[in-house]
């Protein structure tokens, strides 16, 4: 495993990290989740991403346990804020209120002092930025967190978030939007404004919530058990990239991967790598093999003429309109 820099920080972290969105608490069992966190760890990983928001708390919770007993030093542990964690108008947002009680509570599931990075989950248009910014910088000088990120903002607001984190002497030093060969939509403003800024990105569904992968193929059904058929969180995601016209400039990938000696999954993964700009892909996993799997993509190097092969399959169906990048514009 090989590890870069989190933007212009000092802190190195793994370039995949192991992310658990839809699946710990909700569509993995705990006793699977624990062993993909312990097959993640047995392949190098040491950056682990989680929200308050998934499945109700559950997720930080499962993380939490296990990774209980781990020398806490070797690991970069990320957390994110925002979304409903209650019934309570407060509940919710980058208020001060949310932010200073949702630190504590996550703090509390994950069972650790601090977190390596805690991100702005999206953009607040209910909030001013500089009441979300300040109470960020209270919660670093409480040692509570260690660095500041954001997760699908603008650049026009990434901008506008790092100089007042400039101006409170405080690191705003990542982005976590999501990234892949097929979701393209940070590349024209949002990677140029970070760039300048020292901000890394940290992207997520980097296979695409599984499309990447070639399992899904045109004109079938999904295979049983796949995302695509999980009705509780999985299906809603993926539903939009389950188009035959997708999966056909997919199924157009799997010769370049053959010529690159990858799986589909693990050439998808070394794609997003490419970038420069971007610190870590975030891997999930409901089997301790798609880690194993995913993590060959670690240090791969894919030459120019590849890269071209792969944008000619898929530019018909990229998505890279930068108005992608939405945040709700009402509370949540």
């Amino acid at each position: 495993m090989e590890h870069r820099h989190l933007g212009r920080s000092g802190l190195l972290i793994s370039e995949i990290a192991y992310g658990n969105w839809i699946t710990h608490g909700s569509q993995v069992e705990e006793k699977a989740a624990t062993a993909c966190v312990r097959a993640a760890l047995d392949v190098g990983i040491t950056t682990f991403d989680t929200a308050d928001a998934y499945a109700g708390g559950r997720a930080e919770e499962v993380l939490g346990r296990a990774l209980k007993g781990e020398r806490r030093a070797g690991l970069e542990i990320f957390t994110k804020v925002f979304w409903p964690t209650g019934p309570g108008p407060n509940d919710r947002s980058l208020s001060r209120k949310h932010i200073m009680e949702s630190i504590d509570a996550s703090l509390g599931r994950l069972q650790t002092d601090y977190v390596d990075l805690y991100q702005a989950h999206r953009y607040d248009y209910s909030t001013p930025l500089e009441e979300t910014m300040i109470a960020f910088a209270d919660v670093v000088r409480s040692g509570k967190a260690l660095y500041i990120g954001v997760s699908e903002w603008t650049a026009t607001e990434i901008r506008a978030g790092w100089e007042l984190a400039q101006d409170l002497k405080i690191q705003l030093v990542s982005n976590q939007p999501q990234y892949s060969a097929l979701h393209r939509v940070i590349e024209a403003e949002v990677v140029p404004t970070s760039i300048e800024l020292g901000i890394g990105q940290v992207v997520f569904s980097p296979i695409a919530q599984g499309v990447l992968t070639g399992k899904y193929e045109a004109g079938k059904q999904p295979p049983a058990g796949s995302r695509a058929t999980d009705e509780k969180s999985g299906a809603n995601f993926i539903s939009r990239l389950m188009r035959d016209e997708v999966l056909e400039a997919v199924a157009q990938l799997k010769p370049l991967a053959e010529q690159a000696g990858l799986t589909l999954a693990q050439l998808a993964v070394a794609w997003v790598l490419q970038n420069q700009n971007v610190s870590a892909a975030i891997v999930g996993a409901s089997r301790p093999e798609q880690l194993r799997d995913n993590v060959v993509a670690s240090g791969k190097k894919l030459d120019a003429d590849l890269m071209k092969a792969i944008d000619a399959a898929l530019d018909p169906v990229a998505e890279r309109d930068p108005a992608k990048t939405q945040s709700p514009a009402r509370r949540p």
